[in-house]
């Protein structure tokens, strides 16, 4: 069963209907225990909560998806700082590190990107596009799609060569990536009545108000206001190409599509990083 979409009933949205139990649920919830459940939902780390115990806790926490972003970002680019100290080529030690960063977080997002390729691909309407993306097979269009995310992002970080360069571009392109996820779920609605994508709420304006600024300040601190900038403003707008597709596509997202987002994000974000 995919990671991202979990229940197997057909059901869709009404035309303009919108989920708005994404916070506030728990008053007894406080921001580390919705850190936890940002670490769970986006890692494979054992942190002790259960991302999907409570409908819309997953959007509550959204705030924190760009520090969890960040914290995988720091560590695999620990990986490429030790596969270059014991004298990996450039190529190795970046293959190393996506395949790292695939493991931290159980292949969630590849899945999600995946699935939607093969959706969007293949399916003739609406109804067979979700389908598909339901089916835990991947297709040509899903097969294509993980290949040009990792060959691109291990390109990217071979051709930065320095280890310190490739870090803060790690650090910058998981975090602002992740940090863009509240918004799109704020300004788009689910496409189904299941499934991660709608359990998870939508997020309130200063959830994705806050998690978009904090992916920025840490993508602008990371890679410096000019390259920053222009890897945020770049990786914003595949963002949003790919949120209009989704919309024209299936009429809103699902948690597939999510992943989607995210990996859109952080290849342009590395191949910007990694412009000469």
């Amino acid at each position: 069963m995919q990671p991202y979409e979990r229940s197997t009933s057909g059901s869709r949205l009404s035309p303009g209907q919108r989920v708005t139990y994404g916070r506030g649920m728990d008053a007894r919830r406080g921001p580390f225990d919705e850190f936890g459940i940002a670490m769970a939902v986006l890692t494979r780390l054992p942190v002790g909560m259960d991302a999907q115990a409570e409908p819309g806790a997953i959007a509550a926490a959204g705030w924190a998806f760009p520090l969890v972003g960040a914290g995988i970002g720091g560590l695999v680019a620990a990986v490429f700082f030790i596969a270059e100290l014991v004298g990996c080529a450039g190529a190795v030690a970046a293959g190393l590190t996506v395949l790292a960063g695939i493991a931290l977080t159980g292949a969630f997002h590849e899945d999600g990107l995946a699935d939607t390729a093969d959706g969007f691909g293949g399916g003739r309407d609406r109804d067979a596009k979700l389908a598909i993306m339901r089916d835990s097979w991947h297709g040509s269009f899903g097969i294509l799609a993980l290949v040009f995310s990792v060959g691109l992002r291990t390109a990217a970080l071979a051709a930065m060569g320095d280890p310190v360069h490739a870090g803060i571009a790690l650090v910058a392109a998981h975090a602002a990536s992740r940090g863009a996820l509240p918004a799109v779920m704020h300004i788009l609605s689910p496409a189904r009545m299941d499934g991660l994508g709608f359990t998870a709420g939508q997020p309130s304006r200063p959830v994705a108000l806050i998690a978009a600024l904090i992916g920025v300040a840490i993508a602008l601190a990371a890679l410096g206001p000019a390259r920053g900038g222009a890897a945020l403003l770049l990786g914003a707008a595949a963002i949003a190409l790919t949120g209009m597709l989704a919309r024209q596509q299936i009429g809103g997202y699902t948690g597939d599509v999510l992943g989607a987002f995210q990996q859109m994000g952080e290849i342009v974000m590395l191949l910007v990083a990694a412009a000469k």
